[in-house]
């Protein structure tokens, strides 16, 4: 892991919809609703080692029977990162798509918890993100494409 540091850590975007309200409230229906949860990370790097990295969160539960969205959450939490000059491409890619990571979805994870209290919903609280196997499955899908194309 390369040595960082996290100078400052902020909300950039936020979109809560609750498109069906009130009718969810009225009609009751007796059905599941089912979650899909993306997660994305993007850096943008600059000088004197300083990267940029988003947390992007996209959290939509729809019911199962009908598919009415019960509701929509997008963020995007950003973190400011000083790190210390590595020379290994690996051990930086690492450090900046997993422990940064790692460290900003405990407030993205409070404020999704929060949001879907506010709005009269039960309030959802995502699991916790294992950062390090999202890493992995995501370069042995690159790799895939790569073996793909070739």
């Amino acid at each position: 892991m390369a040595k960082f540091n996290i100078i400052s850590q902020f909300l950039k975007d936020f979109s809560f919809e609750n498109p069906n309200v009130p009718e969810l409230f009225f009609k009751q229906e007796n059905t599941q609703a089912k979650l899909e949860i993306n997660i994305d990370i993007q850096i943008k790097g600059s000088e004197n080692n300083l990267f940029m990295v988003d947390l992007i969160t996209k959290v939509h539960s729809k019911l199962e029977a009908n598919e009415k969205t019960v509701f929509l959450i997008e963020s995007t939490y950003s973190g400011l990162v000083q790190m210390e000059e590595e020379k290994d491409e690996e051990a930086k890619k690492r450090t900046l798509l997993i422990d940064v990571p790692t460290l900003l979805f405990p407030a993205v994870r409070s404020l999704i918890t929060r949001a879907t209290s506010e709005s009269g919903m039960a309030p959802f609280a995502m699991q916790p993100v294992d950062f390090a196997k999202l890493y992995e499955q995501r370069t042995a899908k690159k790799e895939e494409q790569k073996e793909a194309t070739k």
